[in-house]
């Protein structure tokens, strides 16, 4: 494996978001997504499309995007930004907000996770992925599938690489081309996330085929370089490892930090296309936020 070859960082602002029990308002979240494209940050998962009922924090997606693009300089060119959709209409939703290029969607491949999140049947949940293909072709935006509980779930249910397998080759079937393995709860060991993309890796041909971790700090190095020695070259992380999966059990499980990744991978001479430097304002921003909002 070429050590030097370049890793690509997706910044994830709205999976650090979407649990702070404060809702924070939408010229800082917009304030927030203008510091990211300013240190540097190309691709972003800012928003989701989903109930204001179930997600308060995300209630304003569309004002937050449309704040974002009255801010950028002129002459900036706009990031990657990917919005979360977890049904029709929040697809339809994102599809007419200006500026939101991709389109994400979490596919659980446990049974008792995706009824508990989005109440749906393992059919209804592919047909909707069927159609967001198809939306997206026709609107010339970009998919990327997140696959739920890629590592194991604490759930009693079946799980092994064949089932990761069975999914990731079904999307690849459908004409998915991202698709991101999520360690949904961060239980996975470093070894078992470097043989688990080992395993499946080579049956996405073509596929760009990410990792998005949670964990707890001290095993956050470890695991980005279990996943890029195994041949990944697409992380979500996000700055000072906020956020994470409530259903964990372990609050100091969160995100994988951003600034972890990148020293992480230029300390073994790869390229992320970010400098630990340029991230000062940004992180001092992620920890004024966490400060502010993560307490009610």
């Amino acid at each position: 494996m070429n050590s030097t070859e370049a890793a690509k960082i997706i910044e994830c602002p709205r999976d650090a978001w979407q649990g702070l029990p404060e809702v924070i308002p939408t010229p800082v979240k917009a304030s927030y997504l203008l510091a990211l494209v300013e240190a540097g940050f190309r691709h972003i998962d800012a928003l989701s499309f989903v109930s204001p009922q179930h997600v308060r924090q995300m209630a304003d997606s569309e004002a937050v995007m449309e704040a974002l693009l009255a801010s950028l300089p002129p002459g900036t060119e706009a990031p990657e930004i990917i919005g979360i959709v977890v049904n029709e209409k929040g697809m339809e939703r994102a599809l007419a907000a200006p500026g939101v290029g991709t389109l994400g969607y979490p596919y659980s491949i446990s049974a008792y996770f995706r009824r508990a999140n989005a109440n749906m049947s393992r059919a209804e949940s592919r047909a909707l992925v069927e159609k967001l293909k198809k939306a997206t072709k026709e609107a010339e935006r970009n998919l990327v599938v997140y696959v739920s509980m890629a590592f194991g779930n604490p759930y009693d249910e079946p799980w092994g690489p064949e089932i990761v397998e069975d999914t990731l080759i079904w999307l690849k079937d459908i004409g998915v081309r991202t698709i991101s393995l999520a360690d949904t709860v961060g239980t996975a060991t470093p070894e078992a996330v470097g043989k688990l993309y080992t395993a499946v890796k080579d049956c996405v041909a073509g596929v760009e085929l990410g990792v998005h971790l949670h964990s707890r700090p001290e095993g956050m190095a470890e695991k980005v370089m279990a996943a890029y020695n195994a041949g990944c070259r697409r992380f979500d992380s996000a700055l000072t490892g906020l956020g994470g999966c409530p259903f964990a059990g372990d609050e100091l499980v969160g995100n994988i930090a951003t600034e972890t990744v990148v020293r992480t991978l230029s300390e073994h001479g790869i390229d992320t296309g970010l400098e630990l430097s340029a991230l000062t304002s940004a992180l001092a921003r992620a920890a004024e936020i966490r400060d502010r909002y993560a307490h009610s």
